[in-house]
């Protein structure tokens, strides 16, 4: 008993194979799927993405927000960005947050803090997609 899950970024396809669950992150709330969960159309949040395995292990992706659709067991997920986790160098993910943090604290500006909240957002979610890998699995 499966889903066919498709990650599809602008750039190339990160996932496409059978999967038993994944938990995403939608605009709002987290949501489970399983094999026949109901059709359902969505828009995705800057989050982590969670696959379970036909093997039962789990991996982790940041997942930079889109739209996922979902039925007939099969989850398409477009998304604007998407990583593994073991395709995140840990250092370098650190370095982006710490840089993310600094353009926070001095954007001047409504357009750039929003900007730089977004960026902010998205450093967070590449380290602890790392994290979550590392703790969780």
């Amino acid at each position: 008993m499966t889903l066919n899950l498709c990650v599809l970024t602008p750039n190339r396809t990160v996932w496409d194979s059978e999967v038993k669950e994944i938990i995403l992150s939608t605009n709002s709330g987290q949501i489970g799927v399983l094999k026949n969960h109901a059709p359902i159309a969505t828009a995705l949040d800057i989050g982590i993405l969670k696959i379970r395995l036909t093997n039962q292990q789990w991996v982790t992706m940041a997942l930079m927000g889109g739209f996922a659709r979902i039925g007939n067991n099969e989850i398409t997920i477009l998304g604007n960005d998407a990583e593994k986790s073991i395709d995140i160098d840990p250092q370098e993910a650190q370095q982006t947050l710490k840089i993310a943090e600094a353009n926070l604290n001095k954007a001047e500006g409504k357009r750039q803090t929003i900007e730089a909240n977004l960026a902010l957002r998205r450093a967070r979610t590449r380290v602890e997609t790392i994290l979550e890998a590392i703790n969780r699995f």
